[in-house]
């Protein structure tokens, strides 16, 4: 049987660094790596330089890293008196305008480059960082037998960074503050929202990294990720080489088709990647962050590429990933998980991990928004609640719900509503005007109140089917899903407006029916009629309102916040219903009001005709009241929560320049 301890050190384990990147063990500092043109080797005299030398305007002063096709220096810059990290390598490719463009919180700053033309060498420099790698962190937090708690381990790898490179620790961070309150897996979303905003920003400069790693990520004193080394490429076409040479340890963090474009003599190519591939490579690098270990088993592949080291074109160590990968997650990665991870972040990593970029979340600006989501505990478990919730048992059955919820009250209002009227207006009439009022209120009944049933669930159409195809498989265009939001949050004013309509046309009808009948409604009928559907409409209206929106809120429009794709108009739209509940709020509280106030139009008598269904309207008013105003707390509470998920992404969008 496995140790999984065992298996957790062995992937944070020194390797043997291929000749591409920088070297991962010296240090573990995080300088940028192999970002240039692989066609040549570097200049012997590379391999010469030394600490303490000055080249241009630059003293070296530590070095941080090496590789076969460049050196990374910490360095002193002359001319700005400041710390910079120095990467010296051949003048070749277009690596620093690359770089130079990238200006993001979460990405390391390049400031410009120096060539030395005599020498024919580039002279990148940028932001020093000095709290280490998530390499460097991952090493040291799963060296022993226990796993990670809290951001506090994040921390503590930082200030074991600090203090081996002679620098302070923060001593006052809000960023700090906030992961020494996180659990690990809230740590590890808290790291991944960041990177996803970054990877995002390059994207829509143009640029995408293809070499996510522990070892390219960059942690800053405050615990803050920065992400480095980006555009990294590779030459297919170079003699004696294979997709191991140029990518050597980072051939196990690549999306599948990242994979296959490595492999010699595959239609896909380099080019044909997206963003959606590094999200891929941002998510195994956050699942082995998470539990130790990557998501996949490569050890076949492994060990087909050590019988293979020495032939040369040979892919049965990348076939056997590919297979692996199309597999997907194993149930003893999925067993890795730690007790306390949110159902939230496993959904979203999960999805970020699909085979099929198609299944993919489409951009970082998503996936950074659903990470956000799994810091907020409230948001969380509304949009992925615990497995026996009643919430996400109810889903499939919205509908069947959902009428009742309307049907009910409506039914008690004109319980009320006839009862009223046939002891003050209707029993007056003569018996046989009796017998054809009852006879054509039924009738009309019997037509109008299904009509109304189904002009309702027409107009909350998206609601109900989106979700459920949702469910089914495969994923709604974006549109529909788009659509089905709006509808959520617009579904219970609709309802609503159809039963306004119905009371009114009933009304109309009433009068309609009792001139036919009576020849005439007198005025003291009036007030009546007036006042009871007045109180029946209020019932009608304000308690399926409550209903619908709590079944809405709370269970289906969480399950589409679920798919991402989310704009400024959702927050917008959340707002807007957020402002109608105190309008639904009042209408609730004017039941008992409006009852008391019909019976200050009626004589002694009448109101000893009608005294008990008054009785029960004010007391059970007042109950639902109690009952609506905790149901609208409950909303609003639930609708700040993904607002506030929403408003985080729109943020994150913000800081991409258009």
């Amino acid at each position: 049987m496995t140790d999984p301890t065992a298996r957790r050190q062995a992937e944070f384990a020194p390797t043997q660094v291929s000749a591409d990147t920088v070297d991962e063990t010296r240090g573990g500092t995080g300088t940028l790596g192999s970002s240039f043109d692989m066609s040549r080797p570097p200049s012997a005299q590379i391999a010469r330089i030394e600490v303490g030398q000055r080249l241009d305007d630059f003293d070296l002063l530590v070095e941080l890293g090496s590789g076969a096709f460049a050196r990374v220096f910490l360095a002193r810059q002359r001319s700005m008196q400041r710390l910079v990290a120095v990467k010296i390598s051949a003048n070749r490719g277009e690596e620093g305008q690359t770089l130079a463009q990238l200006d993001h919180d979460y990405i390391v700053r390049v400031f410009d480059q120096r060539i030395l033309r005599d020498r024919d060498w580039r002279l990148l420099y940028m932001q020093y960082v000095p709290g280490g790698t998530l390499l460097d962190l991952g090493r040291l937090i799963f060296g022993d037998e226990r796993r990670p708690e809290s951001g506090q381990a994040l921390l503590d790898a930082v200030d074991v960074a600090l203090e081996a490179r002679g620098e302070s620790r923060p001593t006052e961070s809000t960023a700090r503050a906030e992961l020494a309150t996180l659990s690990w897996p809230e740590t590890v979303a808290w790291l991944g929202k960041r990177l996803a905003e970054a990877l995002h920003y390059a994207n829509s400069r143009g640029v995408l990294h293809r070499d996510i790693k522990p070892a390219n990520v960059l942690l800053a004193p405050d615990g803050t990720p920065k992400l480095a080394d980006f555009n990294i490429s590779f030459a297919r076409n170079l003699s004696g080489a294979s997709p191991f040479t140029y990518f050597g340890g980072s051939l196990s963090y690549m999306s599948p088709e990242q994979l296959m474009a490595t492999r010699p003599g595959h239609v896909q190519d380099a080019a044909m990647l997206d963003t959606r591939s590094d999200i891929y490579s941002l998510a195994v690098m956050l699942w082995e962050l998470l539990t130790g270990m990557k998501p996949f088993d490569d050890s076949a592949a492994q060990a087909a590429r050590a019988e293979s080291a020495e032939l040369v074109g040979d892919t049965t160590a990348l076939d056997l990933m590919l297979s692996t990968r199309a597999g997907g997650i194993t149930s003893e990665a999925l067993a890795a998980l730690p007790s306390d991870c949110p159902t939230a972040l496993r959904r979203v990593l999960l999805k970020a991990l699909s085979a099929d970029r198609d299944q993919r979340w489409a951009s970082g600006a998503e996936l950074a928004e659903q990470l956000q989501l799994c810091l907020d505990p409230q948001a969380r478990d509304l949009v992925d609640p615990p497995e026996r919730s009643w919430r996400l048992r109810l889903r499939p059955y919205f509908l069947p719900i959902a009428v009742p919820a309307v049907v009910i009250p409506n039914a008690l209002a004109a319980a009320y509503t006839i009862h009223h009227n046939q002891l003050l207006i209707v029993s007056k009439l003569s018996e046989q005007g009796q017998d054809r009022f009852m006879l054509l209120t039924t009738l009309l009944n019997l037509l109008v109140w299904p009509l109304g049933i189904v002009l309702a669930v027409y107009s909350i159409r998206y609601v109900i089917f989106v979700p459920r195809r949702l469910r089914r498989g495969p994923t709604p265009p974006a549109e529909a899903l788009a659509r089905a939001r709006h509808d959520c949050l617009v579904a219970s004013e609709r309802v609503v407006f159809v039963v306004i309509g119905l009371w009114v046309m009933s009304g109309l009808t009433f009068a309609l029916i009792l001139q036919s009948v009576a020849g005439g409604m007198p005025g003291r009928s009036a007030i009546h009629f007036v006042g009871s559907h007045a109180v029946g409409g209020a019932i009608a209206i304000a308690y399926p309102f409550f209903l619908l929106t709590f079944l809405i809120v709370r269970s289906i429009y969480p399950e589409l916040i679920a798919q991402g794709q989310t704009d400024a108009r959702d927050a917008e739209q959340l707002r807007a219903l957020s402002r109608r509940l105190s309008r639904y709020l009042a209408i609730a509280a004017s039941v008992p009001l409006l009852a008391i106030m019909a019976v200050s139009f009626l004589t002694a008598s009448e109101i000893a005709e009608i005294i008990v269904p008054i009785r029960v309207v004010c007391i059970g008013g007042i109950a639902a009241f109690v009952f609506a105003y905790w149901l609208s707390r409950m909303i609003e509470s639930d609708i700040q929560a993904l607002e506030r998920v929403i408003l985080q992404a729109r943020i994150s969008e913000r800081r991409v320049p258009s």
